[in-house]
């Protein structure tokens, strides 16, 4: 597993496990924990969730997935903006916890900016991380401006990521957001690195593919890991997908592939806004 600095005294996966879209379908629940359970042993602990997925039953299918093994696992949780004022938060954690079956989320966020002031809702993070129930916290779906008001923050530099939707489709972020988080030593996580399957049927993804022998979805992966300070955190419902995920780590993009795939999707030239699913 490679890493991307986090703090001095953490570091980040750079691939993990999504789950958005798990725990609304009791008939899936198996396969779901069986899927994040896989991703276990084969060293994907970084698992990312949200309250918001399946109104909490996504953070409920992790539990049962990591139950037993819960030192082996990285656990990022996300906070609805309008449950992100100083005691709407501390209370909306405590809901996450006890549905994730721990006493501590190791990466807490944002889930998107809302009308609470940033100033409330940092205090109250920061609050969750001196009682030990968060041990590092973050935004996510945070454009440049919504950075520049964070960081203008007394406690906007303990933010150590933001999590953004950024693929070969969706590369809006290259041109300022991933330098500006570079500069400060803030990894990014991005979701949905494949859109959801959109990109599979791309005929420059898949001629790309067929020279590695790999699958469209490995290749549109590969690509996201191979961009400096970003992790992935693919949805993967089955065993064999979560293998397919992990085989994208030691997949090596050549130069001509690069410059293949960035003919199909130009990188941006111009500030472009923040995509969000």
């Amino acid at each position: 597993m490679r890493y991307l600095r986090l703090t001095d005294d953490a570091q980040l996966p750079a691939l993990g496990q999504g789950t958005w879209g798990m725990g609304e379908r009791a008939e899936h629940r198996s396969g779901e924990v069986r899927a994040l359970r896989h991703g276990l042993d084969l060293g994907l602990g970084l698992i990312d969730t949200a309250e918001m997925y399946g109104s909490g039953g996504a953070e409920e299918v992790i539990a049962e997935a990591v139950d037993g093994r819960r030192d082996e696992a990285f656990l990022v949780s996300k906070v609805f903006p309008h449950n992100a004022s100083k005691r709407g938060a501390i209370e909306a954690c405590e809901r996450s916890l006890t549905r994730l079956g721990t006493d501590r989320i190791d990466l807490y966020l944002l889930h998107w900016r809302g009308n609470v002031p940033l100033e409330e809702t940092l205090e109250a993070f920061e609050r969750l991380r001196s009682d030990g129930k968060i041990l590092h916290y973050g935004v996510s779906n945070f454009d440049p401006a919504d950075l520049a008001d964070l960081w203008g923050e007394e406690l906007g530099n303990r933010v150590v990521t933001n999590q953004v939707l950024y693929n070969l489709s969706r590369r809006g972020p290259e041109y300022d957001l991933l330098p500006e988080c570079r500069d400060r030593d803030v990894p990014v996580m991005a979701y949905s690195p494949i859109e959801q399957g959109r990109l599979l049927g791309n005929g420059t993804i898949r001629r790309v593919a067929e020279r590695h022998g790999v699958t469209a979805a490995q290749v549109a992966l590969a690509w996201v890991l191979h961009q400096p300070g970003v992790c992935a955190i693919p949805k993967a419902a089955t065993p064999e997908h979560v293998e397919q995920n992990k085989a994208a780590l030691d997949l090596a993009l050549t130069d001509e592939d690069v410059r293949e795939l960035d003919r199909e999707f130009p990188p941006p030239d111009a500030p472009t806004p923040l995509a969000i699913l």
